[in-house]
């Protein structure tokens, strides 16, 4: 990782929906991660921040949806999500009350 980018700057915020919430249990965690990162960067910056091990990095771009407001349209956000699996044994502790 660069020197002036930061673990904080890599990740952008968890993502909590049902189906990320369900994949807790399994050890896999959903993050929004900055646009230009990659799997590599990503790693490095959730073993920093949370004090676990990695196993698997999966990254995706999600486009954003077409919305309309009476004849204004326009697109909602595009987004970088990055789905985390941690090694056996290891948790996230801030997550833990979530589930």
């Amino acid at each position: 990782m660069a020197n002036d980018i930061t673990p904080h700057d890599v990740i952008m915020r968890p993502i909590i929906t049902e189906k990320a919430l369900a994949s807790i249990q399994d050890g896999t965690y959903t993050f929004e991660v900055d646009s230009r990162m990659n799997k590599y960067q990503v790693r490095d910056a959730i073993e920093k921040l949370y004090n676990v091990e990695v196993k698997d990095v999966r990254i995706m771009n999600c486009k954003g949806k077409p919305k309309r407001y009476g004849r204004a349209e326009g697109y909602s956000r595009s987004y970088k999500k990055a789905i985390v699996k941690l090694k056996e044994g290891f948790k996230i502790q801030e997550f833990e009350g979530l589930i």
